[in-house]
């Protein structure tokens, strides 16, 4: 199977062994019309729009997502970029799904860190099948994603949290195990210097957090999530994040394709199934 040029096979085991993968300048030509979008977000936030800091704590942690339909964009590199056809490549799926976008910003002297996490316990999807990119549009030495290779193979998700009051997000937590201190326990974690437009590739089960923001310069960043050929609804003890409201889906369907489009599908494999 052909891969995109900036995909090799190394990039696809390493995605498969670790749950997480550098792709060096994935939306290196998107990167002002990006920021352009971040800025529009910022001034105008979405419904969804969070500030993540407590009261006397420095800087500024803002992030928002499902802003596609109404920052062109978003949209415009959501639909025109190599991203989809990138995940095809990575999650070994012929089509590609949207699920969501997702901006995070740390202005410099935001101390508080991103909190350790798996994405997938807080979305209503489930599958093998799964990426999201996160890709900064500012330059990152120190303020950078940090992801702990092989955790999306647990046999256990992680407690899924909330970001500022730090309360369980959903009342059954027997499901879950414990969030961990990677540094503590001397998990193998994965981080990378990167330049405007690389992204981060990890799977929804990858345990991922970031640092803070100490550095004199923004750290924006924008988050694409997709999904593959196996992902499902399924239903959590509680609403979910992001929530959808009014989805109308059922356990073990797809996700419905006028809320969540496909984007890609692989020529070869529609061309021999017509």
């Amino acid at each position: 199977m052909a891969h995109h040029p900036l995909i090799t096979h190394e990039h696809i085991e390493n995605y498969r062994r670790d749950g997480a993968v550098l792709i060096k300048g994935l939306f290196r030509n998107h990167v002002e019309s990006l920021r352009k979008g971040v800025e529009t977000n910022m001034a105008e936030p979405g419904e969804y729009a969070a500030e993540n800091l407590k009261a006397g704590e420095g800087g500024r942690f803002f992030d928002d997502y499902c802003n596609w339909q109404r920052i062109p964009e978003f949209e415009d590199v959501i639909r025109t970029s190599s991203a989809a056809e990138v995940a095809a490549d990575l999650m070994q799926s012929d089509t590609v799904q949207l699920f969501h976008d997702h901006v995070l910003v740390k202005e410099p002297g935001t101390s508080r860190p991103t909190p350790w996490h798996q994405d997938a316990p807080y979305y209503f999807v489930e599958g093998r099948q799964t990426v999201s990119f996160w890709s900064p549009l500012d330059p990152v030495r120190e303020a950078s994603l940090r992801c702990v290779a092989g955790s999306h193979l647990w046999h256990k998700p992680v407690l899924p949290t909330r970001w500022l009051s730090e309360e369980n997000f959903y009342p059954d937590t027997n499901t879950y195990m414990p969030v961990p201190d990677p540094d503590a326990e001397g998990m193998t974690i994965l981080e990378w210097e990167m330049e405007p437009g690389d992204a981060v590739a990890f799977d929804y089960k990858t345990l991922h957090g970031a640092r803070g923001n100490q550095s004199q310069t923004r750290r924006r960043a924008f988050s694409l999530r997709l999904m593959g050929d196996d992902a499902r609804y399924v239903q959590r003890p509680g609403r979910t994040s992001p929530p959808f409201p009014g989805h109308g889906m059922q356990p073990g369907e797809r996700l419905r394709e006028d809320w969540f489009p496909v984007i890609y599908r692989r020529q070869a494999n529609m061309a021999r199934a017509s």
